[in-house]
């Protein structure tokens, strides 16, 4: 009986039957087969069929048969649906901006592209310490690359620099930085769905005659390595033989173009070495040595708080740094820099050995191109709305300094607020409506609060008594006459926030987290009421709002000045000390932190190096 059950196979009945479905029919033959071998056998003996006959059929089904029919019933599955698209993130620039937003996304979300001439970050506040060799250069960058690899971030880098954005077809025309591509032109287009600007800023010459002939600037670290060659190129000119004091004084004359944040702190690094390292070197031509700083407004550091500014001038002054306030520059030639008095208006030549310009930003080309396209080309600055998107293209954002946020003032949209907190549709505001939209108020328009604070006002029911002049808090009603005349004023205190390091990175961080959540903030919004007539329900995100930390100044002699929040104003020896741990801190990676603090100990034991390279 066993050798006759094991010598038919399932195939020898299925080649006569065809079943429409193989699988079925194999079960049910076996089912059938299975009983009719039982029941052919004697009753004593169908107990060792059954088994005999069962373990034959698990037998078979082991060795191929489960198979088939395993694999008959997946290919009669549906195949599965391929993973939806990525949405393509194109990043212009690896400054504060761009690298702040880059650390912070969530790379896996997007298909994220990068593009910039530089493959590189630079610690940017530094740079005047590499000029004077306090800091290497190499320690002030890190790779971006690097930065990359160490986040486990998939993204693609491309040295190459954006010529021109394209909105209307959602892409960017760049030019490599290095080589050619196929054609030999070395340019090519990439599309996106979001486009990330950071860019930065250029140098603002204001069209100054002979400034970008004959100074020197410091934006990128470049920039810095040629000074710290002039410098030395000044004091080893100087020291020729048969040179006439006239021209020694003249060649050691060091002017600073520019008294803010960037021109003071060259000017205290240029003084400290000339004083502890240069005057050792040079003592024959060290008396010729002369700094001064031409400033336009009347003191130098005019964003700082005023007693920083006096004491800053102060201590350049008992340093023998001349500084000339007031004063215009109107032209530069090879040897000598027109000023003019803004008082008087008596223009003077003075001549130098070396000039540095550090007196403003301006707006890169392929900006000035792109807002001539979207209808800004009248501003100085690409605008973006408090959620950093430009106004006229819905996937197009800019960071950093080469934008500007226009703050919406609450005088544009009085109509709207009051219509809105008047829930009852009286024609009136209770002190209760009010205060019901006052936090959806003041996210959206941050200049109420400080304004209410400027004013010393505890709080809205002090406002509005501004506009009804009722001193009875609980029964102030006002309309809408009187809503308007409350806040007629508040717009006064809309504040732009500075191109500084801080402000671009962290608004390079707020846009990551906004891109982090972008779907969750679809269905969960966490933005303030729609105040503004373009839709009802609250807006996705919180609008951008700049944390100001404070901001130092180092003014040589290990001395520095800071301006804290708060209010608070520290100066002297000891927040030189806070500049060196704050700075240090800042540092993108261990590797920069490391080198930087090793340069700091270096400079103390053996001294800049003066070397030519």
């Amino acid at each position: 009986m066993f050798m006759e059950w094991t010598s038919i196979h399932p195939s020898d009945v299925l080649l006569h039957e065809q079943p429409a479905t193989p699988v079925l029919d194999e079960q049910s033959f076996f089912i059938r087969f299975f009983v009719h071998k039982i029941q052919s056998c004697s009753s004593g003996s169908r107990w060792l069929a059954a088994f005999a006959s069962l373990r034959d059929f698990l037998h078979w089904l082991c060795s191929g048969g489960g198979i088939v029919a395993y694999a008959d019933s997946a290919r009669a599955e549906e195949a599965p649906e391929p993973p939806p698209r990525k949405k393509k993130v194109v990043v212009l620039g690896t400054g504060w901006a761009g690298t702040s937003f880059l650390k912070n996304l969530d790379s896996s979300r997007y298909e994220v592209k990068v593009i910039s001439p530089r493959n590189y970050f630079a610690f940017t506040p530094l740079l005047p310490s590499v000029t004077c060799g306090t800091v290497e250069a190499r320690s002030v960058v890190e790779p971006i690359r690097r930065m990359f690899e160490k986040k486990g971030k998939d993204v693609a880098y491309y040295e190459a620099e954006c010529f021109k954005i394209d909105p209307t077809k959602k892409a960017v025309h760049c030019r490599s930085a290095v080589g050619t591509n196929l054609d030999g032109n070395g340019d090519f287009m990439l599309d996106y769905d979001y486009l990330v600007v950071a860019l930065g800023a250029t140098v603002n010459t204001f069209n100054t005659p002979g400034v970008m002939e004959h100074c020197h600037f410091l934006k990128e670290v470049e920039d810095a390595q040629k000074i710290r060659k002039s410098v030395i190129d000044c004091f080893e000119r100087a020291s020729i033989p048969n040179i006439s004091e006239e021209e020694k004084r003249k060649i050691l004359h060091f002017v600073i173009i520019g008294g803010g944040p960037t021109g003071v702190e060259f000017a205290a690094e240029l003084h400290d070495f000339l004083v502890e390292d240069l005057v050792k070197l040079y003592p024959a031509i060290a008396q010729f040595v002369k700094i001064t700083i031409i400033q336009s407004g009347e003191h130098i550091l005019n964003t700082f708080d005023q007693r920083i500014a006096v004491f800053a001038e102060s201590k350049f002054q008992r340093d023998g740094i001349e500084l000339s306030t007031g004063f215009r520059v109107i032209k530069v030639s090879d040897d000598s820099i027109t000023v003019k008095c803004k008082s008087s208006g008596v223009e003077t030549l003075v001549p130098y050995g070396m000039a540095i310009w550090s007196a403003g930003i301006g707006t890169r080309p392929v900006i000035t191109d792109f807002m001539n396209q979207v209808g800004q080309g009248k501003r100085r600055a690409l605008a973006t709305n408090e959620w950093l998107r430009v106004p006229e293209c819905d996937s197009v954002y800019a960071i950093g300094d080469c934008s500007s946020i226009s703050q919406r003032k609450i005088m544009e949209d009085i109509s709207t607020i009051f219509k809105v907190a008047d829930k009852d549709n009286s024609g009136t505001l209770t002190l209760k409506e009010i205060n019901d939209v006052l936090e959806d108020i003041c996210i959206r328009y941050p200049q109420v609060e400080l304004y209410m604070k400027s004013m010393h006002m505890v709080d809205i029911a002090d406002l509005i008594k501004g506009g009804v002049g009722d001193s009875n808090k609980e029964s102030m009603v006002v309309n809408i006459e009187e809503f308007k005349k409350a806040l007629c004023h508040v717009d006064s205190q809309v504040k732009t926030v500075p191109a500084t390091a801080q402000v671009a990175a962290q608004q390079g961080y707020y846009l990551a987290d906004c891109f982090n959540k972008k779907d969750h903030c679809v269905e969960h919004p966490e933005g303030p009421l729609r105040l503004t007539g373009s839709g009802e329900g609250h807006h996705n995100f919180r609008p951008f709002r700049y944390k100001h930390l404070g901001q130092f100044a180092p003014l040589g002699g290990e001395q520095a000045a800071a301006e804290l929040p708060g209010d608070w104003v520290s100066m002297g020896h000891s927040t030189q000390w806070l500049w060196y741990s704050v700075y240090a801190s800042k540092q993108v990676s261990w590797r920069t932190r490391v080198l930087v603090v090793s340069d700091w100990t270096r400079r103390f034991i053996f001294g800049r190096d003066s070397s030519r390279i």
